[in-house]
């Protein structure tokens, strides 16, 4: 199926490599004009070479998501720009340290708590507004299956990515008689950094590469979508809903 995203403008957060990246690139292939955040330049800079030569085009937006004033002006500065945001990607996130939940560092736990948590908050406080203007908003929130699992030594991890999720559940609902749409992805073990720090042991040959991720996370940022508030697997290329406790 080919997606058509030509005149939408998307915002990707960690957009320099992994998931985002490639998210990016398909976004900007379909036609969309890609906002990319992230905090490595040399990786946003590589990613707008390839944008170009793929015939697309992206604006490069330089910052740390701790900033949390730089995510309040990002909204404003879209708003300026082009009065709307089409898509939203809230991709950026790190891992903590696997590690027994007792042992974690005071600051590496604030650390994912800040990054993970509290920087997807105000990034949707920031743009909300200009997804609302949108014909068709689309807000992809990014999620993982360890909150689902909570596995053990991923305590930080898994903590920050139950907490997104409630956020994005929260925020589909509000927004439900609009026509923005909220959902989460689980994009599965994939072949990232992330990845490889949370398991060194394990041959990343074995996973799908980020671009195969990316190519089933574009779907979802098309108008046509219509579902809200749901989760969606990528392993499994469908949405599943929420559970309650047993």
């Amino acid at each position: 199926m080919t997606i058509d995203l030509k005149g939408r403008i998307a915002l990707v957060t960690g957009a320099s490599r992994g998931i985002g990246y490639f998210t990016a690139l398909e976004l900007a292939k379909a036609g969309a004009h890609v906002i990319a955040c992230a905090r490595t330049v040399g990786g946003l800079e590589d990613l707008d070479d390839a944008i170009k030569a793929a015939g697309g085009t992206a604006t490069l937006v330089p910052f740390d998501l701790a900033d949390m004033n730089a995510i309040d002006a990002l909204g404003a500065s879209i708003h300026q720009r082009w009065g709307k945001l089409d898509i939203l990607v809230a991709n950026a996130g790190v891992l903590g340290v696997i590690s027994p939940v007792g042992h974690i560092e005071a600051k590496v736990f604030e650390k994912v708590m800040t990054i993970n948590v509290t920087a997807t908050w105000r990034l949707i406080r920031s743009v909300e507004p200009l997804l609302l203007k949108s014909d068709a908003g689309r807000a992809l929130i990014l999620s993982s299956g360890a909150p689902h699992s909570c596995r053990p030594f991923w305590g930080a991890y898994s903590t920050s990515k139950a907490a997104v999720e409630a956020l994005a559940r929260t925020w589909a609902a509000e927004t439900e008689a609009t026509a923005l749409r909220v959902n989460s992805i689980n994009p599965g073990a994939t072949r990232t950094a992330m990845r490889a720090q949370a398991m060194p042991g394990e041959n990343p040959d074995t996973l799908p590469h980020p671009s195969e991720v990316a190519a089933a996370i574009l779907p979802l940022a098309s108008p046509e979508v219509t579902e809200t508030g749901r989760i969606y697997v990528v392993r499994d290329r469908k949405f599943v809903s929420y559970r309650a406790p047993e």
